[in-house]
């Protein structure tokens, strides 16, 4: 897909407050600091659209980024991420366990995980919560521009037995610094629309 446009329409924390349209819907999920960010700046070609932050645990909200106005990314709060209290913590993830299962416009979840370290609890389980309700996930190994070309396979491997890789589903090779894997993305994205 060619991005022409693309900006931010709500931040939102309840349903009343989400868009109201018929646009299909991809979630962008990950452990605080995978790399989110980056990876919607990369696909949108847009510098600072999503902010990047120092600080991890900055998405509080679920980001609406309309996009060519044919389709929406939300940008889901990261989680395990240690510095937010357990009742925070508690109401993120009712809030995104509430936009994930109700939401019909949701067509899949876009999960990013690092390649350079084996999934962790955190991305197991949210994978696991996924599986568990039957959406459609996309797994996103970003960072691979970190790793030499000759490893990416075995990292591949230790993130497909970690997570209990389900065949059905997608993994992308991905970095946002040299763009490896953002066309597959698209044309993945585009399958699910």
């Amino acid at each position: 897909m060619k991005v022409t446009s693309s900006e931010i329409v709500i931040s939102a924390v309840k349903p009343e407050q989400y868009p109201e349209t018929d646009l299909p819907e991809f979630a962008l999920a990950g452990r605080s600091n995978v790399g989110k960010s980056s990876f919607i700046n990369k696909m949108l070609n847009r510098k600072g659209l999503a902010r990047i932050s120092s600080k991890p645990g900055k998405t509080q909200t679920l980001n609406f980024y309309v996009i060519n106005e044919v389709l929406h990314f939300v940008d889901v709060p990261g989680y395990g991420y240690a510095k937010v209290s357990k009742s925070e913590r508690a109401a993120w993830g009712k809030m995104i366990e509430t936009y994930l299962t109700t939401r019909e416009q949701l067509r899949a979840v876009v999960q990013i995980v690092d390649l350079r370290h084996p999934p962790s609890e955190d991305d197991v389980m949210m994978y696991d919560f996924l599986k568990h309700y039957e959406i459609p996930c996309i797994i996103v190994a970003t960072k691979a521009d970190k790793i030499p070309k000759g490893k990416w396979q075995k990292h591949l491997k230790i993130t497909r037995e970690k997570l209990n890789f389900d065949q059905n589903d997608h993994m992308i090779l991905f970095s946002s610094e040299t763009g490896l894997g953002k066309d597959q993305a698209w044309s993945i994205l585009e399958s699910y629309m």
